[in-house]
């Protein structure tokens, strides 16, 4: 006669886990507990040099204009508060005209970015182009070799671009790098789901607007970050192909404020009585110039990995 065992009488045996799909931990060493620690204090600290610079601008920003003249150095907490700053940035209609500016090339500017590109990487990973390693060769040569600024300052004079707001998007409307990492990433879509619209009888159009694109949402958020803080910190472009200072970005009343020390005529009236407030109006400037596209980031962190995984990948 067979015994029955009870759950209670069952012991597990040694060496055999009871739950498989638990993932075992193990054991740290001393030695991978102090790289952890001394990994941990390196990364604290390389992330406060990069966001004290940072936080010494948003608290300058505010501080009394006296107190912060005389303080100067390392600063932890505001001297005093005040936000005549903030009010004499938003007064000044060159920062208002240039932030508008800005955010119509960052804007359109994206769009038609991230429009050319995708067309042309699709265009590059497609098997059966005619003279696709010529092509690719050729793409990519244009990273390392290019006619320099005169050449180009005298196309956009041929082509009646200069002191227009769409020479300054359309100089710089495919980044090379960025057209190779979408083609890399085109090219690691299954080629079947291709070859099931065909049978369906999809054109090529449909095909990367209908298959592609929605498949390509990571690298798409990437472009698109890479491009629009481009866009955002642009101003060299800006200072040689325009001349109408309605047009200017940001960027470029910010570098006058901070390297070449001008202000506008309210400014400058403002400073002559009190030019402490100078020092409060750069940094200031800096805040509004900067935090806009600092949120932007958290957004799309995620798709960071994965962006740079497939732009390590040169297919």
């Amino acid at each position: 006669m067979k015994k029955e065992f009870t759950a209670a009488e069952i012991k597990p045996q040694r060496g055999i886990r009871k739950n498989k799909d638990k993932p075992m931990k193990r054991k740290l060493t001393p030695l991978d507990i102090a790289f952890d620690s001394v990994n941990t204090i390196v990364m604290l600290f390389v992330a406060l040099i990069c966001f004290y610079p940072i936080f010494y601008c948003v608290v300058a920003s505010i501080s009394d204009p006296t107190a912060l003249a005389a303080a100067g150095g390392f600063m932890v907490w505001p001297k005093g508060f005040q936000m005549e700053a903030y009010k004499s940035v938003f007064a000044n209609h060159e920062i208002f005209s240039g932030y508008m500016n800005t955010l119509f090339y960052v804007i359109v500017g994206t769009l038609l970015n991230l429009f050319l590109t995708i067309i042309g990487a699709y265009v590059l990973s497609r098997q059966k182009l005619a003279l696709k390693r010529f092509l690719n060769l050729y793409v990519t040569l244009t990273m390392f070799i290019s006619g320099g600024m005169i050449p180009l300052y005298m196309l956009m004079k041929g082509l009646n671009l200069l002191d227009s707001r769409w020479g300054i998007i359309l100089v710089t409307a495919v980044n090379t790098y960025n057209l190779i990492m979408a083609r890399t990433y085109f090219s690691t879509i299954p080629a079947s789901l291709e070859e099931s619209a065909r049978i369906d009888g999809a054109g090529e159009i449909r095909i990367l607007f209908e298959i592609m694109v929605p498949l390509s949402g990571p690298i798409i958020a990437v472009l698109a970050l890479y491009y629009a803080v481009t866009h955002w910190n642009s101003w060299f472009n800006e200072m040689i192909y325009l001349s109408d200072r309605s047009k200017y970005p940001i960027q470029i009343f910010l570098r006058e404020i901070l390297i070449l020390n001008e202000v506008s005529a309210a400014q400058q009236d403002f400073a002559a009585d009190k030019m402490p407030i100078a020092e409060s109006i750069k940094y200031a400037t800096i805040v509004v110039a900067t935090l806009p596209i600092l949120f932007v980031y958290p957004f799309v962190q995620r798709f960071f990995v994965k962006g740079v995984m497939v732009g390590a990948v040169k297919g």
